[in-house]
């Protein structure tokens, strides 16, 4: 990709190299959202934590291979967000910046409303590649984790353990897997890369290992540990690699 070009002409001389920007479009995940606890009765609140966030993890790896860059970094997550959600803010949060790459994962929301409502997401998907494409920013979109499979004991509260079913039932259903397939597809009808990190959690599940318990919250959001995964994999993308 050429942000890997930029990255390097940009460590080979700093003087006169532009600066190099990338953006991270998404929801809670992106954001850097965490653990969850109930802030008042029925009000849902989540541990932020942007310094675990993977987005922080890529401009720790580019520190190691780029140490003269000064790589900006935009994140344009917010919690509970969805595609429509973003297309709609596209401008005020990523698009004034002119990132060179904009990452955007988007799904875990979205597939709460549902099979019928998969179009609403792909079409906002395909308005918010529009968009970057004509600001002239490249594009990864990155597949999310995956949700709980089961009901964890670590979840004792009924308001929580009824949002943990909820979610299991769109993980194991094949909801959230319904909604990713659709958007690889509006991917390749665009021409956008594809950074496939919830095909690297299913192998997991596929190897025996309980994907629940690397859910901080044991419901959606990674542990800050899986969030290396996201990183790394969003790197391999950049430079060519299987994402």
């Amino acid at each position: 990709m050429n942000i890997m070009k930029l990255l390097a002409e940009k460590a080979k001389d700093n003087w006169n190299a532009g600066p190099v920007t990338i953006a991270f479009l998404g929801d809670s995940v992106t954001q850097g959202c965490f653990e969850v606890y109930e802030k008042s009765k029925g009000e849902i609140e989540t541990i932020f934590d942007k310094n675990h966030a993977y987005h922080n993890y890529v401009a720790k790896i580019f520190s190691v291979l780029f140490p003269s860059v000064p790589v900006n970094i935009i994140n344009a997550g917010i919690s509970g967000g969805s595609a429509p959600h973003g297309l709609e803010r596209i401008e005020r949060d990523v698009l004034r910046y002119h990132p060179d790459l904009t990452v955007v994962c988007f799904g875990l929301n979205d597939c709460n409303e549902g099979i019928d409502c998969v179009d609403k997401y792909v079409n906002a998907l395909r308005g918010i590649f529009g968009k970057l494409k004509e600001a002239g920013s490249e594009i990864i979109f990155m597949t999310p984790n995956m949700m709980n499979t089961g009901i964890s004991c670590h979840i004792t509260d009924r308001l929580f353990q009824e949002i943990a079913e909820d979610s299991m039932k769109k993980q194991t259903g094949g909801v959230l897997e319904c909604y990713l397939e659709n958007a690889k597809r509006v991917c390749e009808e665009c021409g956008v890369t594809v950074c496939d990190c919830y095909e690297k959690w299913k192998t997991l599940y596929r190897n025996g290992v309980d994907i629940t318990e690397l859910l901080a919250n044991r419901i959606n959001h990674p542990t800050r540990e899986m969030n290396w995964l996201f990183a790394v994999s969003l790197v391999e993308t950049m430079m060519g690699e299987q994402g």
